[in-house]
């Protein structure tokens, strides 16, 4: 009976540990793990998941549209110069007298303006080679072919506008070629789009490789790495993002082998979570992002007995970290209040972080101790003004990739591979500098067809690609 008791002991302490896991991992989402926030099922939001142990109180539900005090957004008019057509309304009759008016212009006149959109067709030009009889000597001689008759059967502004669609907006290439066909009344297949894919993703080649040079270059980046596919095997997919560019890339894997060249010379401070294929980069000059940490501690707290309450201290200091950013973001407070005010509460996490470790408590020591194995990284933004606490801006560069792939399960191919990296490449670098994105992958297609350099990404300041 005895043996019996201690067998069923043991198996009631092995039988609670399963359950205390499996609850902890049925009850994750986007505020206490890596999840994303569409991976929150509907009606179960991070915002009424959060434990009740969190000593915020609660905001009232606000009500939806603008708030009061909103000022509310209003559509400029467009400068005169841009105006296409003027009507101009004179009033016929005086409202006093009733005579009848002049037709004189009002400097002052009040001014509203509607835009619309024209009817598109599509401007096709047909070559045709002519074959002339030689007068004197009889032979029929016809028109060169390779001189003005372009390579393709589409121009460069529709090779474009294809490479927008798909790579860009993320259209599948069935979608971009029904909507050529209803807006603009082109017709063309499945293939071609394709193969204007890879015409274009040439095109782009020499801007892309721009934007390697400048992040590899850039004092601080930002990057982060999700899952990728092609044809149902697993790729992965990273971005380095800096406030100026955002490059794309899809690797084999995401070890360190494969990452490292990736980022060239070991250059500048890196932003990014504590992944450890991230670590041939020297700690002193990485930044480790808080909102994964917080999203860590969340789920700390939601746990019972001494994790709980680890979890609920980490979350404060957490707390009050984001409070001084802000405020000093805000012109609340100076750079050097700020550092002095952060002083105690650096001292104050660590130590509650050793002591958490020390604790021996499982699944919650272990990564206190990885947290503070990357205690060099968790406090560059401190001394460093162009570094942020979060790694949220290459998390938010990633995001329409992500959805990308949600979409239509990833590629197919490496030439697929090539042209969905190269065009978010374009697309959200493009749009950092100011450009227009259909105006600069045209001109990256006439410069291809025309064997000329492409254009550049970041001359001319923010000027629009002509």
């Amino acid at each position: 009976l005895e043996q019996l008791v201690a067998t069923l002991t043991a198996q009631v302490e092995m039988l609670t540990k399963q359950v205390e896991v499996l609850s902890e991992r049925l009850g994750r989402n986007s505020s206490n793990s890596h999840l994303p926030p569409s991976s929150d099922p509907p009606g179960r939001t991070a915002s009424n998941t959060t434990n009740t142990k969190s000593k915020s109180k609660p905001k009232g539900k606000r009500k939806r549209g603008g708030q009061r005090g909103h000022r509310g957004a209003h559509r400029a008019l467009v400068p005169e110069e841009q105006v296409d057509q003027f009507e101009h309304l004179f009033p016929e009759q005086c409202e006093n007298c009733w005579a009848r008016l002049p037709k004189v212009p009002d400097p002052r006149a009040k001014r509203y303006q509607v835009t619309e959109v024209p009817p598109v067709k599509p401007h096709i030009t047909e070559y045709r080679r002519h074959a002339v009889v030689c007068p004197d000597c009889g032979h029929n001689t016809r028109a060169r072919y390779d001189e003005p008759i372009p390579s393709s059967s589409f121009g460069p502004r529709l090779m474009s506008t294809i490479a927008l669609l798909t790579g860009i907006y993320n259209l599948s290439r069935r979608k971009a070629a029904t909507l050529l066909s209803d807006m603009y009344g082109v017709q063309i297949s499945l293939g071609a789009i394709s193969a204007i894919e890879a015409r274009a993703s040439e095109a782009v080649k020499p801007p892309v490789q721009e934007v390697c040079d400048h992040v590899e270059r850039a004092a601080v980046k930002h990057t982060d790495g999700t899952s990728w596919l092609q044809s149902g095997i697993l790729l992965s997919l990273w971005t380095i993002a800096t406030k100026e560019a955002t490059l794309f890339k899809i690797v084999a894997n995401g070890s360190s082998a494969t990452l490292k060249p990736m980022f060239g010379a070991l250059k500048g401070i890196l932003v990014s979570d504590r992944a450890g294929a991230l670590n041939f980069w020297a700690m002193k000059q990485r930044q480790i992002c808080w909102a994964h940490l917080l999203r860590k501690f969340v789920s700390f707290s939601e746990r019972e007995g001494r994790a709980g309450a680890f979890g609920c201290d980490l979350l404060n200091y957490t707390g009050i970290l984001f409070e001084y950013w802000h405020d000093y973001k805000a012109g609340k407070l100076d750079q050097q209040t700020f550092r002095i005010w952060m002083t105690p509460v650096r001292k104050q996490m660590e130590e509650l972080l050793g002591k958490a470790v020390a604790a021996n408590i499982e699944r919650l020591s272990g990564s206190c101790a990885n947290i503070l194995d990357h205690k060099d990284a968790l406090w560059t933004f401190l001394w460093h003004d162009d570094v942020e606490p979060t790694n949220n801006h290459a998390e938010r560069e990633l995001r329409a990739f992500v959805l990308w792939r949600r979409s239509s399960f990833g590629t197919q191919s490496e030439r697929g591979n090539l042209f969905a990296e190269r065009m978010m490449t374009i697309g959200h670098t493009a749009r950092k500098q100011g450009k227009d994105v259909l105006a600069f992958l045209t001109a990256c297609c006439q410069a291809y067809q025309s064997y000329t350099a492409a254009p550049s990404l970041f001359q001319a300041g923010k000027a629009a690609a002509a």
